[in-house]
Order: C-alpha cells, then structure tokens, then sequence
C-alpha cells in the first residue's frame, strides 16, 4: 500500500490496483495559500475512488468531476451536502452524465460499493467523515471531524463541541484501522492536538496522519515529543511537505 500526502487533508491511497483519493481541491483556491500537491497520472482503465467529506473549498473542488473525461473507471462518493445539478454542471461546462457516477452519502449512514464498504460518521463542522475497508485495508478520514475548540467561544460552546467529537470517535473503538488521517489545525493554538490526541487513546489505529496543517508541520515533532507512551507516538506519521510518498507492508 502506497499513500501520498498530497497536501492540506488531501490524501492518496494505492491498494492494489486501485486509487483512493480523499479531499483533493487545485492548491489554488483557498485565498492566501497555494498548494504544490499533485495527483500522479494513471492508466485510463485505472479504478479510482474520490472522496469528498463536504462541500468547503479546501476539501471539495469540483474540478475533480472532470476527471471523468480521463478516467473510464472513476466513481465519486460525496458528502449530500455537495450541489451538484445537471443545471450547475452544465453551467460549468462539466458533463451533467457524471452524476451516474456519484454516490451521496448522508451522515451516519452505510454503504457498499465494488465490494468497498463505507461507514459515515457525523461531522463537528460540515458534512461527513469517512470509515472504508476495501481489499482488505481499513481507513479513516475525519474530514473536518475533530474537536474545534475555538478560543472566546465559551465553555458551553466548547463543551458541546468536545462530547460531539468524542461521542463520533468512540463509534470507532474496536474497529480495525491501518491508516488514519486527522485534523491537527495549528490554528487551535494550544488545542492543536486535543482532538488528536482523544483518536490515539481510544482507537486502535497502527498509523496516524496528523492533517489539516495549513502547511505548518512544525508542532510534530515536540508533540511527538510529549507522548510519554512510546509506542503511542509511534504511530503517528510526521508529514514535512506536499508530494510525500509512504509505503506500507503487507502487514498494514
């Protein structure tokens, strides 16, 4: 199993044969940040699986339903919360026929497809979060499910935040997970690994992709650092830029 980290919560997972993208936007649409990442070329019979948890510009890009054109075996599983009418597409220049390709998931919900199965979880912000086991891999995808503790927000505010996300993790105890991505926004300041660090303690996850960076990776290390179980901090996966390549085992 080969992941990229393409950039921001934008991941890329080769299993076997087959592609695996979650939140991919062009690294140009997100005002005051331009992203380098870039998704690799495939064989036009390659099957490919795009994932997008909602409908915010730096996780969803709809660009990517021009892939079709490219790409014979491409299919799209996305957040309901994303409009996508045949108006829309057309107004775009997009074929309105990619929609035969979209599966809409809703929240909490599941579902199968080409023998993958696929758990929604409910979001802390928007949309969904992702639980997949296909050809014998599990992952997890948070989207921007996590414990957005915001500074001024208040107590009540911040609590509820805090039970909601941990009520949607413990979904997971007990679950298989080889691979995990998860939102460590250095915007949280203080917080930045909160909801990070709640994932670790009641997961079962061997490896960890800290995301949702804003290309800042400089808290990884010393909050590697702070894990006083090693074998915690092990499993967490320290990306350094855009375009990284991990390569996994068969035992993952």
């Amino acid at each position: 199993m080969q992941i990229i980290f393409i950039h921001h919560s934008c991941f890329l997972v080769e299993v076997d044969e087959c592609v695996l993208i979650f939140d991919y936007f062009g690294g140009d649409r997100v005002n005051g940040f331009s992203f380098s990442g870039k998704i690799p070329d495939y064989a036009e019979d390659t099957p490919i699986y795009v994932f997008s948890s909602h409908s915010h510009q730096d996780h969803f890009d709809m660009d990517v339903l021009r892939w079709a054109d490219k790409y014979e075996n491409i299919k799209y599983i996305l957040s309901n919360d994303i409009r996508i009418s045949p108006n829309f597409l057309e107004k775009h220049g997009i074929n309105p026929a990619v929609r035969e390709r979209v599966l809409f998931v809703g929240k909490d919900k599941k579902y199968e497809l080409d023998g993958m199965d696929i758990r929604t979880l409910t979001s802390t912000d928007r949309g969904v979060a992702f639980y997949v086991t296909f050809r014998g891999v599990s992952l997890f995808h948070a989207g921007d499910l996590n414990d957005w503790r915001m500074e001024g927000a208040g107590d009540l505010i911040n609590g509820k935040m805090k039970r909601n996300y941990r009520h949607e993790i413990k979904k997971l105890a007990g679950l298989p997970i080889n691979v995990a991505f998860v939102p460590a926004d250095p915007r949280l300041g203080e917080y930045q690994f909160e909801g990070l660090d709640f994932f670790l303690k009641n997961t079962d996850a061997e490896y960890v992709f800290p995301m949702h960076m804003w290309q800042d990776y400089s808290g990884l290390k010393d909050y590697k650092k702070r894990i006083t179980n090693r074998q915690m901090a092990e499993r967490v996966i320290e990306t350094e830029r855009e375009n990284q390549v991990f390569t996994f085992g068969e035992e993952t």
